[in-house]
């Protein structure tokens, strides 16, 4: 596809919510509804122009159907943004206007939170629309997907370094870890319980100053911490750090995170590769947060156990993909998405059969 709607190709629907009064001006973009639903978290962020907003929805939803089809769901992937500063424009009636744009869409898109968005805004959220999940508990969500979000993290990691270094034992491993946010502080509680030396960096300094009492721990600059001598590194803060200037610099042999989209670009998963270090996928080791908000659509209602039974099966589907990666002679991303895709094309395919 060619044109002005190339960067579209692929998406099924692309919806554009404006408000005046309240100051809301958001984009939903549904990538896939093959699996299911498109279920995929609101990023609340004051991107610099429209064009900016659009081209990360774009790839934040995209990701997200390989997300839910490797973590083996039966949703497909979608993403929204809200253009402007949490911090200035969140109000009761911006989010409630912004839950009636989701409920306009009949249950096709299911949002939860992302980056600056909270389990309290999707309780206003779901004040106006059935299909928000991942509000508190206390309003019938699941709460902070956060901590399972983290745990999966954590067990991609020791799956990662079976692969790599022929063992999970993260115990006296270093580990530098970029954000610390809900997911990055967690992640960091789990390699300091196994004994890892940490490597932790934030442009806040309060969440730096909450894990650098923790044993083993040591604060670098934001700049500097992908690029230490250490055996892993872990994005866990925005997208798009592994690039043609990050990569050359690495020093680490396995890269896994929890940021959405790390690589600048399909071919920088190549220059991993090249370099001969063991990628992680975001999409398939970040997955405990979609599994944790999408149990809530289950039958009976969330159960915190079923969800963490689920992402127990993170390490198997990223030794999958290893494997994949290994016979085909391309880079784990490739073989990711083809892992994905292969998935959404065979069941999402049953959809042929006619149900009445």
């Amino acid at each position: 596809m060619e044109g002005p709607f190339a960067r579209f190709q692929g998406h099924e629907q692309v919806v554009f919510g404006n408000d005046e009064e309240t100051g809301l001006r958001c984009i939903v973009a549904m990538h896939s509804t093959k699996l299911g639903p498109a279920l995929g978290g609101t990023r609340f962020y004051p991107y610099d122009s429209e064009d900016e907003a659009l081209t990360d929805v774009l790839r934040l939803s995209r990701a997200m159907s390989y997300k839910a089809a490797c973590a083996g769901l039966d949703l497909g992937g979608g993403k929204a943004v809200i253009i402007g500063d949490p911090a200035e424009l969140r109000t009761e009636a911006l989010l409630r206007a912004y839950g009636r744009v989701i409920e306009s869409l009949g249950g096709r898109y299911v949002t939860a939170c992302d980056v600056g968005t909270t389990p309290a805004d999707m309780a206003v959220v779901r004040r106006e629309t059935r299909w928000a999940t991942g509000a508190e508990e206390v309003h019938g969500g699941s709460g902070d997907s956060g901590v399972l979000t983290a745990y999966g993290v954590y067990l991609g990691m020791k799956a990662a370094a079976q692969a790599a270094f022929g063992t999970d034992a993260l115990g006296g491993r270093h580990v530098a870890v970029q954000g610390l946010g809900k997911v990055g502080a967690r992640l960091v509680g789990h390699l300091v319980d196994e004994g890892a030396k940490v490597t932790a960096a934030d442009v806040s300094t309060a969440a730096c100053e909450k894990v650098a009492s923790l044993p083993g721990v040591e604060i670098v600059d934001v700049e500097d911490v992908l690029l230490v001598d250490a055996d892993i590194v872990s994005p866990n803060a925005l997208g798009a750090v592994l690039d043609a200037g990050t990569i050359p610099q690495l020093q680490a042999r396995v890269v896994c995170g929890g940021a959405n989209n790390q690589l600048a670009t399909e071919e920088d998963g190549d220059h991993l590769a090249d370099r001969g270090v063991l990628y992680a996928p975001d999409f398939v080791v970040n997955a405990g947060g979609l599994i944790n908000v999408s149990d809530e659509l289950e039958p009976g209602g969330y159960s915190a156990a079923r969800a963490h039974q689920r992402a127990d099966a993170i390490p198997a589907t990223l030794h999958e993909i290893i494997a994949e990666s290994r016979t085909q002679g391309v880079s784990t991303e490739r073989a990711a998405i083809t892992v994905a895709e292969r998935r959404m094309a065979s069941v999402g395919g049953l959809r042929r059969i006619w149900l009445p």
